[in-house]
C-alpha cells in the first residue's frame, strides 16, 4: 500500500501528514507558518525521512494552479510578503516523486467528496468561513480552475440597511469576506464571534450575508451539496437560519429534490476536521496514479 504525503499549507500552520489511499492518516506533525526560509527545508526533510511515494500539497492562496502557466506552483500576491512569488512547488522537486498541487480550500473540497459529507457527488461547493472566506469548487468531478482559481469569498453583496461601513476588505467595500468573515464580525460588534453566541441579532445579520452569497453559488455552480465549515460556522445556530434564507433568496425559482431537502443540502463538514489532509492525500494519490499510467 502506497505511503502518500500530505501538506496542508495554511496561513497560520503547516500540517504534514502521511496516509494511505484508503484515507488512513498514519503520521502527522504541525509547524507554524513562518517565512519559506524558516520552514520549507524542514518540510522537505520531513517527507524525505518518511519515505512517501507521492505528495499532495494544498496551499494558501492566491497561488498558481494551471500546470501550463509560468505561475504554476507559485504563491502570488499574498499579504504574507515573505511568501510572495515563492516557487512553493519547485521547493519539493528534490523529493523526486509525483506531486499534486492545488489550493487549501480546493483540497478540503476534494477531501469531503472523497471521504466526507459529499461522497459520491461530483459537483460540490465547500465554503470555509473564518478569518477569511474561501470556496473550493468541484464541477463534474474536476476541481475548478481557470485563469486562476475561484476567489468566491470576494463576490459583491448587498449591504444590509444600517450596516454601512462594516466591510473590512481592503479591496472592496461590500464583498462577502469583508462583510461576513470573522474580522468583520469583531469590527461590527466589538467582540469575537464566540463571545457573541447569545446575541441573536449578530447571527441574524450574519446568516443573511451567508445566505446571499450561498444563493449566488447555487445559481452559478448548481452544486449537488454545499458544505459550510470554518471557525464562524462553529456557531451551529447559523445552519437553520442560512438554510431558510437561501430558500427565500431563491424565491422558488429553482425546484429540485436537493433544495426540497434543504437540511441535507447545506451541511456541516464530515471529515472531523481532516478534510484538508484527506484531500491532500487524494491529490497525491491521483498524482501517483497518473505517473504510473
Amino acid at each position: 500500500m502506497a505511503r502518500i504525503g500530505a501538506l496542508e499549507a495554511g496561513g497560520t500552520k503547516m500540517v504534514l501528514s502521511v496516509g494511505t489511499s484508503q484515507g488512513e492518516v498514519l503520521e502527522r506533525e504541525e509547524i507554524p507558518t513562518q517565512g519559506p526560509n524558516d520552514c520549507v527545508d524542514r518540510m522537505v526533510e520531513w517527507f524525505d525521512s518518511h519515505s512517501v511515494e507521492a505528495l499532495g500539497i494544498g496551499a494558501f492562496g492566491p497561488t498558481g494552479v494551471n500546470p501550463s502557466s509560468s505561475s504554476y506552483g507559485k504563491i502570488l500576491e499574498t499579504p504574507k510578503t515573505a511568501w510572495r512569488h515563492f516557487d512553493f512547488l519547485s521547493a519539493f522537486k528534490p523529493l523526486d516523486i509525483p506531486i499534486g498541487y492545488d489550493t487549501d480550500v480546493n483540497v478540503a473540497c476534494l477531501g469531503e467528496v472523497t471521504y466526507g459529507s459529499c461522497k459520491g457527488l461530483d459537483t460540490v461547493v465547500y465554503l470555509t468561513v473564518g478569518t477569511g472566506i474561501g470556496a473550493g469548487v468541484m464541477v463534474s468531478g474536476q476541481l475548478l480552475h481557470g485563469m486562476l482559481h475561484p476567489e468566491a469569498g470576494h463576490i459583491l453583496l448587498e449591504v444590509q440597511p444600517g450596516d454601512e461601513g462594516n466591510c473590512v476588505c481592503p479591496y472592496h467595500d461590500r464583498c462577502f469576506e469583508g462583510l461576513a468573515a470573522g474580522p468583520s464580525i469583531e469590527h461590527r460588534w466589538g467582540k469575537k464571534g464566540f463571545e457573541l453566541a447569545d446575541r441573536p441579532e449578530v447571527w441574524d445579520l450574519e446568516s443573511t450575508y451567508l445566505a446571499e452569497g450561498i444563493a449566488t453559488y447555487v445559481l452559478c455552480y448548481s452544486p449537488q451539496r454545499i458544505v459550510l465549515d470554518g471557525g464562524v460556522m462553529k456557531q451551529t445556530q447559523l445552519f437553520p437560519l442560512v438554510r431558510k434564507k437561501v430558500l427565500e433568496y431563491l424565491n422558488g425559482y429553482l425546484v429540485t429534490p436537493e433544495l426540497a431537502d434543504i437540511d441535507s443540502y447545506i451541511v456541516e463538514a464530515g471529515c472531523k476536521g481532516d478534510q484538508g489532509v484527506l484531500g491532500c492525500i487524494e491529490l497525491g494519490r491521483r498524482a501517483l496514479e497518473a505517473a504510473r499510467a
